[in-house]
């Protein structure tokens, strides 16, 4: 895709997602990096964060392979999706552990409630909290993405978008050079495309 870079990393936390969020962004032109260890971020001009499983056993290899010093020190943009999104925060009360601390706040077991079960699968509905994100270019209200987790980040000053499932969390997040989204943009069809092709093509 024009405009965009071509150095992208996607970091291997040991997700099962990887290998879609790599073909989503070939879709769109760019071949990553499949980073296995810090080293490897070097010279990226993006840094993508997949991640699917349990806050605590991700942390715990981000660490090993010393990516969690190489993302907090990082000046280039970092996009975290699902897990990865919510490993940007302070700490995950999913096996209560740290987390990368980039972005205030804690992640949260999201509680059930009657028409809402959890873990929250399947398409949902956005609604941007701001104007002029050059994140949100193109994605209109009441966009749906596709989801599936059972803990959420809190609605802050740092949400870009939110959703609602029994109660509202945070869907989409953006703080300096790090952002995040709660769904699988790599499963969420042309919305899903357009975010990621707009974080290709941000400038924070």
């Amino acid at each position: 895709m024009n405009g965009c870079p071509q150095q992208v990393a996607v970091v291997d936390a040991g997700g099962a997602n990887l290998g879609s969020v790599r073909y989503a962004l070939e879709r769109l032109g760019v071949h990553p990096v499949v980073a296995r260890d810090a080293d490897e971020l070097d010279g990226a001009a993006r840094i993508v964060l997949p991640g699917v499983g349990a806050a605590a056993p991700a942390m715990a290899r981000l660490r090993e392979r010393g990516f969690d010093t190489a993302l907090r020190a990082s000046r280039v943009p970092v996009l975290g999706i699902c897990l990865g999104m919510q490993l940007l925060y302070q700490g995950s009360d999913e096996g209560d552990v740290a987390c990368l601390g980039v972005i205030p706040g804690r992640v949260a077991r999201m509680v059930p409630i009657p028409g809402a079960r959890i873990p929250h699968m399947g398409w949902n509905t956005l609604r941007p909290t701001v104007d002029d994100s050059p994140l949100l270019d193109g994605i209109g209200a009441d966009e749906s993405t596709y989801f599936v987790h059972g803990y959420a980040a809190p609605v802050s000053d740092d949400s870009l978008a939110v959703t609602a499932h029994g109660t509202p969390f945070c869907a989409i997040v953006q703080r300096g050079p790090y952002c995040g989204m709660q769904f699988h943009p790599e499963r969420s069809a042309k919305v899903g495309a357009r975010l990621l092709a707009n974080f290709l093509r941000w400038t924070p």
